[in-house]
């Protein structure tokens, strides 16, 4: 984050979290274990009233994931944020896990894509994924946005949805154009 030009403080305190101009929840390891990390100190919670307060939070990798209903990983079945309804799950390829670079399918109209060649490669580390997007809202007005890439099969990779964003790869360890894409979500911060 500092590399896109971020302030950048890593707290435990969760006043500082809430009152945050911009939320990362990074996420490394299983899913169980980083859903109870969050769940131990809040999180969870600070995460829902951010949103509900239109404030600005970005997950990272399983900060994704965890943003989910669930995940499955292991064998072990964990509830996670519920932000967004779906599995996360075991990815099916010939060679997991999926680490290096890869391009992303990104929708039209992306922020946090916006600047960037179609053909931009990001850096991912998993053998997990939400592979199937399960929220349609129905309702008039801007749906979320949802980026795919593909490894073995589709699985999604970023998700845009109001003051909600997250990317299953690491912006932080992929080049300029990760920096391109951090500088995209510090530009929704007010």
């Amino acid at each position: 984050m500092r590399r896109a030009g971020a302030e950048v403080e890593v707290t435990a305190d969760p006043h500082a979290a809430l009152e945050s101009d911009g939320l990362v929840v990074p996420g490394v390891g299983a899913f169980a274990a980083c859903a109870a990390g969050l769940r131990a100190v809040n999180g969870h919670k600070i995460i829902g009233k951010r949103l509900a307060g239109g404030r600005p939070v970005l997950g990272i990798c399983v900060g994704m994931q965890i943003l989910f209903e669930r995940g499955v990983e292991h064998g072990i079945e964990a509830e996670g944020v519920g932000e967004w309804p779906g599995t996360v799950e075991k990815l099916h390829a010939d060679v997991l896990p999926h680490m290096g670079w890869n391009t992303v399918r990104a929708p039209e109209g992306s922020v946090l894509f916006a600047g960037l060649p179609a053909d931009a490669r990001f850096y991912f580390v998993h053998s997990y994924a939400a592979r199937t997007w399960e929220l349609e809202s129905g309702l008039p007005g801007r749906q979320p946005g949802v980026t795919w890439a593909h490894h073995g099969e589709d699985f999604v990779a970023a998700v845009e949805n109001g003051p909600l964003c997250a990317t299953q790869f690491h912006p932080e360890k992929s080049g300029d154009e990760g920096a391109h894409l951090l500088r995209n979500w510090l530009g929704t911060l007010s």
